[in-house]
């Protein structure tokens, strides 16, 4: 049997514009494997809010995708719904950025301190707290756990998204506390078992993106 500590990577789609961020995942998916950890890729099965082209960056008016077959690319097939993860089974999650999760997971992107999370992804991420299992959230996700904890009944748990005001203002809105941090870097809150990172919200390339990211999914694993 296995002693692999056991990570679910919850996914928002396949491009940085209207799902997860193909960078930000799959660097998640190598740290966890080089630190001996095994993902467990997960995405809930709903409609994208939007399908963006990537190649000129404007919306498809239109065309439908769903969240969980388009994060299946990133997953190479191997993937779960959100609402079939076991908390028993799992040491940790974590939530690559990426405009999906501000659209699909959450609706930050419009409604900003009045976020909500998606229902399946809410339900799982209230359930890992309760469990008291870490969870890390890159880039743009992080309004997602500030959300889940404001709902579990906790404040001023530290979070960053780099040093972007509008983003800050709605952490700190929500009524958890924004912590300033550069790229390669992390803020982690001990507490409430946390870790949060800015990514490509402040990282100028992927070396950079992969020093942030690495250290975070580090310190994600010393937490369980």
């Amino acid at each position: 049997m296995s002693d692999k500590k056991k990570v679910a990577v919850i996914l928002s789609g396949c491009g940085v514009y209207d799902g997860s961020e193909i960078h930000e995942a799959t660097l998640t998916l190598l740290a966890l494997d080089m630190h001996g950890a095994k993902a467990v890729a997960a995405a809930p099965d709903i409609v994208q809010a939007k399908v963006v082209n990537h190649a000129i960056g404007k919306e498809m008016p239109g065309e439908n995708r769903n969240v969980l077959i388009e994060s299946a690319r990133i997953a190479r097939g191997d993937i779960r719904q959100v609402s079939e993860l076991d908390v028993d089974e799992l040491d940790a999650a974590i939530l690559p950025g990426g405009f999906g999760a501000a659209i699909n997971l959450s609706d930050f992107a419009t409604a900003g301190a009045d976020v909500r999370v998606e229902r399946t992804v809410s339900d799982f991420l209230g359930r890992m707290h309760l469990a008291k299992k870490p969870i890390a959230a890159l880039c743009i996700a992080p309004p997602i756990l500030a959300r889940v904890l404001k709902d579990a009944g906790v404040e001023g748990a530290k979070l960053t998204i780099g040093n972007d005001p509008s983003a800050a203002a709605g952490i700190n809105a929500i009524g958890q506390e924004h912590v300033a941090c550069p790229a390669d870097s992390f803020v982690a809150d001990q507490d409430n078992l946390i870790v949060s990172c800015p990514c490509y919200m402040l990282a100028e390339g992927i070396a950079e993106l992969w020093k942030g990211i690495e250290a975070t999914v580090v310190r994600l694993l010393e937490m369980v």
